[in-house]
């Protein structure tokens, strides 16, 4: 195992051999990643922001065009990420947790407005 993956906001990280997918080294830390596809690039889901300095295999042709130019905000597609060494790799919020987080700060702005 030559690789080393931290997930943020979680901050577990996992060690891997290099050339594990990011997807796949979430699943070994026990790390939640979303996806339909399987892996396969198709669904899109499983978008993470890696942080730079990250060391990580060369961008794929397929992954790319996914992407089209949201990796130059350094957006991935985590079942496409290979890692080549250390890498540091933020987790979207999770869609329900965010939503209720909006739904008491609504309330809460309301209740002050009383």
């Amino acid at each position: 195992m030559d690789a080393e993956v931290r997930f943020w906001p979680s901050g577990k990280s996992v060690r891997v051999r290099r050339g594990t997918t990011v997807l796949d080294a979430a699943r070994r830390a026990g790390v939640t990643i979303a996806t339909r596809c399987g892996g396969k690039a198709a669904c899109f889901m499983c978008k993470v922001t890696v942080r730079p300095g990250s060391e990580l295999l060369p961008i794929g042709d397929e992954e790319r065009r996914k992407l089209a130019g949201l990796e130059e905000q350094h957006i991935r597609l985590s079942c496409q990420t290979r890692v080549s060494g250390k890498a540091e790799v933020e987790l979207p919020p999770d869609p329900l947790r965010s939503a209720v987080a909006k739904a008491l700060a609504r309330q809460k702005e309301q209740e002050e407005l009383w």
